[in-house]
């Protein structure tokens, strides 16, 4: 998912930004699709050529999903994320994008005071925050803007990783599991490769460590979603130290736990496996034959991303069979590492507008959200924030109004926050 570049609502007192141009789609026959959005698009994406105020949170899913675990640090145990008691913990969480825009802070702190949006966050009952970040913000030139200060005088100062401790301690304090994800290099977009002209490997590597340090201190900061949505130059085990994902994954795994051997280590998928290309980040086949291998045994967990028509029509969506032949693509791209007990999986992104009705969109989303309660999945879903352009929010425009279909369909599999720390 590609974020917004800049955000383009701030009150009148701040810098308003005209909105880039988004991220163009490559279609089936080679035509290009422009993203139309205000706000962030959804760039996970590739296709088969050659190449969302309240709501009821203590659902039946807890019915079978178990509860938030235990303190400490958490590991893996075949195709389970497991507590230092080893029993199985199960993220049911939401992106809170911002971070890696040119505001170096999370979005709608322009309307909104911080903390009552992690309290509204808690409320609705996700357990996990996977949080963006751009590299960009933790150089000196990195300002922070798009914020009401007013609002938020406790931010007014702060550096964006000052301001980044504030959200995750935030966060931890209410009982929400932290996982930090490298989104982009800098604030305006995505990269192919985990390095590009403006971040070096070496860089990369060095954040990674910085953060792991940092936090190492909080329990409920998880671990390190490596780099968002590979793809392109990016390929799967073919010992290419230039594009080779698995390779440099495994590398960054073992020098984040150098320094803290308690974080999990999040991998995301590429686009393609051989000549078949699938959703940015999303095709995780290359495990079965090169799977990451840290000096650290059982911290792995792989995370795919995964959209629907709203964001692109694949053909898959326009099938007669459809959405029964969806569980079959899921299981071929990223499911079966769950099925196989090879390791566990974080849906990392998924999402779109429509929840309710009979819209493919829909039928889409409640279809993916039943198979991954059926096989336990864990989840961050796409995203709290409104200003996604394909995706919508959590978040109704207004930065504070729930949406309720939204949380209608993640409530049905949600399992409970760990305690939230005295006085939050």
């Amino acid at each position: 998912m590609n974020s917004p570049m800049d955000q383009n609502n701030a009150p009148t007192t701040e810098t308003k930004r005209t909105p880039r141009s988004q991220r163009l789609r490559f279609g089936i026959a080679a035509a290009v699709v422009a993203a139309a959005a205000v706000g962030g698009t959804v760039t996970a994406f590739a296709v088969n050529n050659t190449d969302g105020q309240s709501a009821t949170t203590t659902s039946a899913a807890g019915a079978k999903a178990t509860g938030a675990g235990a303190e400490g640090p958490l590991s893996t145990k075949k195709s389970e994320i497991v507590d230092a008691n080893g029993k199985k913990v199960v993220l049911t969480g939401v992106n809170w994008f911002g971070f890696e825009t040119g505001t170096y802070a999370p979005h709608g702190l322009w309307t909104r005071n911080w903390e009552s949006m992690l309290d509204q966050m808690a409320k609705q009952g996700f357990n996990t925050m996977r949080l963006p970040y751009a590299n960009e913000m933790f150089k000196s030139s990195a300002k922070p803007n798009g914020i009401d200060w007013h609002k938020n005088p406790d931010l007014k100062g702060l550096t964006p990783q000052q301001i980044m401790d504030k959200i995750v301690k935030g966060a931890t304090d209410r009982g929400i599991r932290v996982i930090l994800d490298q989104h982009r290099p800098d604030q305006y977009g995505q990269s192919e490769l985990w390095y590009s002209q403006s971040l070096t490997e070496k860089q990369w590597l060095d954040d990674w460590v910085k953060l792991a340090k940092r936090y190492k201190n909080n329990d409920r900061v998880i671990g390190a979603d490596l780099h968002n949505e590979p793809r392109g130059q990016a390929t799967w085990g073919d010992g290419n130290p230039k594009t080779d994902w698995q390779l440099a994954a495994t590398k960054a795994g073992n020098a984040i736990h150098k320094v803290n051997k308690d974080w999990l280590i999040f991998v995301e998928g590429t686009d393609r496996h051989k000549n078949e290309q699938f959703w940015w980040g999303g095709d995780l086949q290359g495990v079965k034959k090169h799977p990451v291998k840290l000096k650290e045994p059982n911290k792995v967990v792989y995370s795919a991303h995964d959209y629907g028509p709203g964001v692109y029509n694949q053909n898959w969506f326009m099938a007669k069979d459809f959405p029964k032949n969806m569980p079959a693509i899921w299981d071929k791209h990223w499911a079966y590492i769950k099925k196989q007990n090879i390791a566990p999986l974080l849906m990392g992104e998924f999402g779109g507008k429509k929840t309710a009705g009979k819209s493919s969109e829909a039928v889409w989303q409640n279809a993916l959200m039943d198979y991954l309660k059926k096989h336990q999945i864990s989840y961050t879903y796409w995203t709290w924030n409104p200003d996604s352009g394909d995706t919508g929010g959590v978040l109704k425009n207004d930065w504070k109004t729930i949406d309720q279909n939204k949380m209608k369909m993640l409530s049905k599999y949600q399992t409970p926050l760990l305690e939230a720390k005295k006085g939050k």
